[in-house]
């Protein structure tokens, strides 16, 4: 596949229920103030926060927004790809059509989610953390607290039975903070297919604990020491090795991003974020949020918590994209921030290019969100204004990492520490009735040996 093609010219209080954490009572009135009783008892008389089987299906939002028959949402994405590949994503795509539609399918997803990954996760309100704001109130969803510890598993089980739909052998995937690889060599050690994950050589070094998960997991891991040495070099090789092998083999592509039809794909896998976070909000607070907040790297978590509140334009979306060392640096991966386009890895999108078309270095201190493009439905989302995206640096995330970990006894992924901190600082501008809800995508877990070292700061970070 031709990977990396050129850019154009830039273009300018109540009782609890399953799957919900309460707001406590230590925080005065004023600002966490939520619903009386009598409202709240209106409210769930309508609501439910667990969402059910039936509310699981993708159905519920996959024809909402499809995107054209050739992959495109807006002018963006597409299947620039080689011709050996086109058969196969047809297939996907045609495939994935008659499983939105298949009760069975449903029922077998449904029951991994739920019995398996751990299904809803909780909806929590960040007490202390919104109080040290002095603001909006601040809820987390819980998407740590998945198996594996992050919203990977979502997109992972469902690939996996699509692959078994496929007759599919073995399964790939590339990965850069590991927690897609970890996911992936999870769902293939659950449904006995071999599992072979690329990682760049420098996210190795940075996420070893995932990488020996990956191998305990059973899977082959394949280290890609060409160009970056990060998430777009392993994508790279995943495609190579795909094209090869495609009659055997399914690329279970972890984020939103890639040929049609897997933006799409993963949105919808993923979209059950958005679907239980809506119902717990509404629960919790008998309205819907003021801000949904989501780091961005290729767009899976934040497309996935998005996507069911799209259509209530009074919800501001807010995706956080890596700033790195600061955009003046030039050292950092904030596609949509860079504002040139181009195709990487099939897909016409907002990447990081030069001025003459060639795909430039990314850093980030969260390795999953150290990546030159962004998925298709985000840079369309972006030109129609539906969602903002914003940058926040190595240092500011790093920093929330500290805090959320002493102020909640959460630590968190420093892709998500990214969203916290936008969050933090949209809250204290806001008025404390005001809601913000943050997809806390992923636990911190993988990223503590790193911070200690304080290797990609160039400094040792004191915690």
């Amino acid at each position: 596949m031709a990977a990396e093609t050129g850019c154009v010219a830039k273009t300018s209080s109540a009782a609890k229920t399953s799957g919900v954490t309460e707001p406590g009572g230590a925080v005065t009135a004023s600002a966490v103030a939520g619903p009386s009783c009598a409202a709240k008892a209106n409210c769930t008389a309508k609501l439910s926060c667990v969402v059910e089987p039936s509310q699981l299906d993708t159905a519920s939002t996959a024809h909402r927004r499809r995107p054209t028959p050739t992959g495109h949402f807006g002018a963006y994405g597409g299947m620039f790809v080689p011709e050996t590949v086109i058969p196969a994503l047809y297939e996907l795509a045609s495939v994935f059509d008659e499983l939105l539609s298949d009760p069975e399918f449903h029922r077998e997803l449904n029951y991994y989610l739920t019995s398996y990954s751990g299904r809803p996760t909780p909806l929590y309100f960040a007490e202390r953390l919104t109080r040290e704001c002095g603001g909006a109130k601040i809820y987390l969803k819980r998407e740590d607290l998945n198996h594996t510890g992050a919203h990977k598993i979502n997109n992972a089980i469902g690939q996996l039975l699509i692959a078994k739909r496929l007759g599919k052998t073995r399964v790939i995937a590339e990965t850069g903070a590991g927690q897609h690889g970890v996911a992936t060599a999870t769902a293939a050690a659950l449904f006995g297919v071999e599992c072979c994950i690329y990682m760049g050589e420098d996210d190795i070094k940075r996420q070893s604990l995932n990488v020996y998960r990956m191998k305990l997991l059973g899977a082959e891991v394949r280290r890609v020491g060409s160009g970056t040495k990060t998430l777009k070099d392993a994508m790279n090789e995943a495609i190579r090795d795909w094209v090869t092998n495609v009659r055997d083999t399914h690329y279970a592509v972890g984020s939103a991003a890639g040929p049609h039809p897997y933006p799409t794909i993963v949105r919808e896998f993923q979209s059950v974020i958005g679907r239980e976070a809506r119902a717990q909000i509404l629960e919790l607070e008998c309205r819907l949020p003021d801000a949904v907040v989501a780091c961005v790297g290729g767009g899976s978590n934040a497309i996935g918590i998005f996507d069911p509140f799209v259509d209530d334009t009074n919800v501001e979306l807010i995706g956080v994209e890596a700033g790195g060392l600061g955009l003046a640096t030039g050292s950092h991966a904030a596609s949509i921030s860079n504002k040139t386009r181009g195709i990487l890895h099939g897909s016409f999108q907002y990447v990081m290019c030069d001025d003459d078309g060639q795909i430039k270095n990314t850093h980030s201190v969260a390795a999953g969100l150290d990546y030159p493009g962004v998925g298709p439905e985000h840079c369309l989302l972006h030109d129609t204004g539906r969602a903002k995206y914003v940058v926040v640096t190595d240092v500011e995330a790093v920093s929330v990492f500290r805090t959320l970990s002493r102020l909640e006894g959460i630590i968190p992924a420093l892709e998500s520490s990214h969203a916290v901190f936008h969050a933090m600082e949209m809250a204290k501008r806001m008025d404390s009735d005001a809601i913000v809800l943050v997809n806390l995508s992923g636990r911190g877990d993988k990223d503590v040996q790193d911070i200690i070292r304080g290797q990609d700061l160039g400094r040792e970070v004191t915690v």
